[in-house]
């Protein structure tokens, strides 16, 4: 099994449209509203936030959104493909968003994610994240903010 990470070029973006569909759908029905990056913009997204694709075999199984904002880098998105969650693939694409930050000399990593996914607010906890700020949006959604210095 080889995995590999690499920056996404424009020609993958329907397929990191779709991975990130599939890699949500378990969320529909237990959040408010879809997940937002079930409804994202990837053509508007791509030209403004750096793609990094994992690949197995040359399959794409998971992505990592970001984009630098002031001294940090924001995880806008990570997403693996259901049949390969379990795995350890996220954590890989965090370990590779703690690199990119390490890498442009910024203070850390940051995200946010919904209230109601605890599994990801655990996994993130056990990767060093610690919580920042709860934040209420639209239909009743409640952010969970959180940061990781380097």
């Amino acid at each position: 099994m080889a995995l590999e990470i690499r920056q996404a070029t424009s020609d993958q973006i329907d397929d990191i449209r779709d991975l990130t569909l599939r890699a949500y759908a378990k969320w529909v029905g237990v959040t408010p509203r879809k997940p937002r990056p079930m409804t994202a913009d990837y053509q508007a997204a791509f030209s403004e936030h750096r793609f990094d694709c994992l690949s197995c075999d040359g399959v794409l199984i998971g992505l990592l959104e970001t984009v630098a904002q002031d001294d940090e880098l924001m995880v806008v998105n990570v997403a693996v493909h259901p049949a390969y969650q379990g795995r350890g693939h996220g954590v890989r694409l965090m370990r590779h968003a703690e690199r990119l930050a390490h890498e442009a000399d910024l203070k850390g990593t940051r995200l946010y994610t919904n209230k109601l996914m605890c599994e990801n607010i655990a996994l993130y906890e056990r990767l060093g994240y610690r919580f920042e700020k709860e934040t209420f949006h639209d239909q009743g959604t409640v952010a969970v903010h959180m940061v990781r210095p380097l």
